[in-house]
Order: C-alpha cells, then sequence, then structure tokens
C-alpha cells in the first residue's frame, strides 16, 4: 500500500493536500499584509510570555498552570518580543511563501518543514486553532508523500536541476530521474 503513497500515481494525493495546506497559509498571510491595521505580533508574544509568568496575588498564583514551557517562554520574552519588528515581517510573508510554495510544489519539503515549524512556535506560545491539524498535514507531506510531495509541480523540474548543481559543488555523481526518494 505504501508503495503507491510513494511513487507518481499517488502523487495527486499530495497535490491535493499539498494545495489544502497552501490555501490554508496563503490566507493566513495575505489578511495580515493586506489587511487594514499592519500586522502586530506584540499582543500574541505577549500573551504568550503571560502564559509561564504566575500572577503576583498569592492565592491566584497558587491555582495557576502555566502552559507554555519556561524556555520558551524566556525565548519570546528575551528575543522575539524585543524583536517583534521583524517578527511582524516574517510571519505574515512567511505564511504566504510556504502556501504559494506549496500550492506550485516548489521545494515542497522544506515549504512543509517551515509550515511546520510555524505550526510548532504557534503551538508553543499557546494558540491552538488550525495549528494541529496543520501540523500533522505537513508532517505527512514530509514523512510520507517524500519526494514525491512535490512530483505534480515545479519540485518535477528542480529537484533534478539541484541536485545536478550540488553535484558539481561537491564532486558527486548527476541526478538523472526527475523525482526519486
Amino acid at each position: 500500500m505504501m508503495e503507491y503513497f510513494k511513487g507518481a500515481k499517488g502523487s495527486w494525493i499530495w497535490l491535493i493536500l499539498r494545495v489544502y495546506v497552501g490555501i490554508q497559509w496563503i490566507n493566513g498571510g495575505w489578511h495580515k499584509i493586506t489587511g487594514d491595521t499592519p500586522f502586530d505580533a506584540s499582543g500574541f508574544l505577549k500573551g504568550g510570555i503571560a502564559k509561564i509568568i504566575p500572577p503576583v496575588d498569592p492565592a491566584a498564583a497558587a491555582k495557576f498552570k502555566p502552559i507554555t514551557a519556561a524556555w520558551w517562554g524566556n525565548f519570546l520574552q528575551d528575543f522575539a518580543l524585543p524583536n517583534v519588528k521583524l517578527f511582524n515581517f516574517l510571519v505574515p510573508w512567511g505564511e504566504l511563501l510556504v502556501g504559494l510554495a506549496l500550492i506550485f510544489g516548489f521545494a515542497t519539503i522544506f515549504a512543509a518543514v517551515m509550515g511546520a515549524l510555524m505550526n510548532f512556535a504557534f503551538l508553543m506560545t499557546g494558540s491552538t486553532s488550525s495549528n494541529p491539524y496543520l501540523f500533522a498535514l505537513q508532517f505527512i507531506i514530509v514523512a510520507a508523500g517524500g519526494a514525491y510531495a512535490g512530483y505534480i509541480g515545479v519540485d518535477y523540474y528542480f529537484r533534478p536541476m539541484y541536485r545536478n548543481f550540488m553535484a558539481k559543488l561537491f564532486g558527486g555523481k548527476e541526478a538523472t530521474a526527475k523525482a526519486t526518494a
């Protein structure tokens, strides 16, 4: 059964899955880029930080259960929040580019991994929404789809060119197959 998913015949499944996930990413990124107000991640980051710091009131602090890991909260507080302008740029454009790459099947595995990384970051910050199932779908694209995830797409042509470039660069043998695992 797995042979079907790892071959050219099963690439239609990966196309449908890729396009679905890509549309979700484009939808999220496009609204952040073209919205009436500029995208600002500071509220989201502050919310994530608040999920690790117990309240000042001793009674409330006793009932407090942190949702975010302390090391992640430290990352948010010490790096992400001071550099919020960088994240205000990276998040919407990253979402849009991941979506486009998945839809067109360009650098499919890389795009799915970057999308999963964003979903992981959103989950760690305490936001569920669509993140768990998008993370799972991207994991499936990478783990089960592999090289054939982008077979119907730009990767069909791009992967051999990339492999040949790397072979020339590092002295390996050139790629002959369009899509191989």
